[in-house]
């Protein structure tokens, strides 16, 4: 008999949300989509982000698969960070989000946050 597995998530929307996690990792999918990057060059790409925060969701997002982590082993040592295939079919699914956080930004941007939260 075939055991049925319950379902984590209600909808798409959800288990997309759970792998986003958070504002770092949209931007670091979009400075990566135009290619490989080091971590320096990611850290300057995604403005306002720590240096440990930046290490901790480049491991989550290896870990769930949305990028590559690739060493080359040389002096001084060189590691680059790509999209994986995963991680580019998320960034062209949030693209129609970010045009539509573009067309509101002045509006959002007005919003009173303080009462929001």
């Amino acid at each position: 008999m075939k055991e049925t597995r319950k379902r984590t998530f209600t909808c798409g929307l959800d288990a997309a949300i759970a792998v986003m996690g958070g504002k770092w990792k949209g931007l670091i999918l979009f400075a990566l989509q135009d290619g490989p990057l080091r971590f320096g060059e990611l850290r300057r790409a995604v403005a306002g982000i720590s240096e440990r925060v930046l290490i901790s969701q480049l491991r989550e997002m290896e870990t769930t698969g949305l990028l590559h982590r690739e060493v080359y082993h040389q002096v001084p040592p060189k590691v680059e960070y790509s999209l994986t295939g995963f991680g580019r079919s998320l960034n062209r699914a949030m693209a129609p989000l970010g045009e539509w956080g573009e067309e509101h930004i002045e509006r959002i941007e007005g919003m009173p946050w303080d009462e929001v939260r």
